[in-house]
């Protein structure tokens, strides 16, 4: 895929780990299946999500939703010598916490985080003297998802619902600071916002510049320094995605197909196919249980 790709998969409902690196290859720019919170525990590092720039301060947590475009830009030394990219992260599948919601009469929304996240800053920070204090609660989640003691596998589920419910009770009770200083042009907000919440509607660059103010051309450059990927691409690719997670309902996949934006069912076939590497129809045959 052009400009930017899935990357990493998981294969359970959520994953916890350390890591700490002292140099490794750029990342570019890509997108996860799953949910992802980061704490940003040491190093010197700028954070692109959705065309929005952070510069990471240590104790930041970073909330990054499936399918969200995104990069680390990661500065390995300055003068003082070398600077390793330290963090904890937090992979979750997002069917896990669907089931927590739907499931049993539990009507628990641990997405809310995410979706809060969205809706301000993808990188928010904890003032000291808080009620909860997540920093704590993720390094003891990620020693104990490291152990192997009696019953470990169960404890380490209830330290993350645990924590997921502290994070989102933060959020609620205004003990996260959204992190204000994120760098992005004004213009391409409003551009992916409108994207966002349009995606069965024209969006040729024409359009869409015409929204903005801006010549189609400028409009294109813009973008992709901006946020590191093509206009083109990046439409098509929230298309996918959007149907991708329709395809779990019991739509007809022709009525997904142009709720979606694609105006024949032939090219949309194609073009998830290419991306998510089977039909829709063998996607939607493979989420039934």
């Amino acid at each position: 895929m052009a400009g930017y790709q899935k990357k990493g998969y998981l294969i359970s409902d959520f994953r916890v780990f350390r890591l700490k690196d002292a140099a490794m290859k750029e990342i570019p720019f890509h997108y996860h299946d799953f949910h992802k919170i980061i704490l940003f525990l040491d190093g010197k590092v700028d954070y692109v999500i959705e065309g929005k720039t952070y510069a990471l301060q240590p104790g930041d947590l970073v909330f990054v939703s499936a399918g969200e475009i995104h990069r680390p830009i990661i500065y390995w030394e300055d003068e003082n010598g070398p600077l390793p990219y330290e963090r904890i992260v937090i992979y979750i599948a997002p069917d896990f916490l669907e089931r927590w919601l739907e499931e049993g009469g539990r009507g628990v929304d641990f997405s809310e985080c995410f979706q809060k996240a969205r809706e301000t800053a993808s990188v928010m920070h904890q003032p000291p003297g808080t009620s909860h204090d997540l920093l704590y609660h993720m390094d003891k989640l990620e020693k104990t998802a490291r152990g192997d003691g009696f019953g470990n596998e169960l404890y380490t589920e209830i330290l993350f619902i645990e924590f997921m419910i502290l994070v989102n009770r933060s959020l609620i009770e205004h003990e996260l600071s959204a992190l204000e200083n994120a760098s992005y042009d004004p213009k391409i907000q409003e551009v992916l916002t409108y994207i966002g919440g349009h995606l069965a509607e024209d969006l040729s660059v024409e359009s869409l510049a015409a929204k903005a103010y801006m010549s189609k051309f400028y409009l294109m450059r813009k973008f992709k320094a901006d946020t590191g990927y093509g206009l083109h691409q990046y439409i098509r690719s929230k298309r996918l995605l959007m149907a991708r997670d329709l395809l779990k309902t019991d739509a007809p996949i022709t009525q997904i197909a142009s709720g979606v934006g694609f105006m024949d069912y032939s090219t949309f076939s194609r073009a998830f196919k290419s991306m998510f590497g089977c039909t829709p129809r063998e996607y939607r045959n493979s989420q039934v249980k």
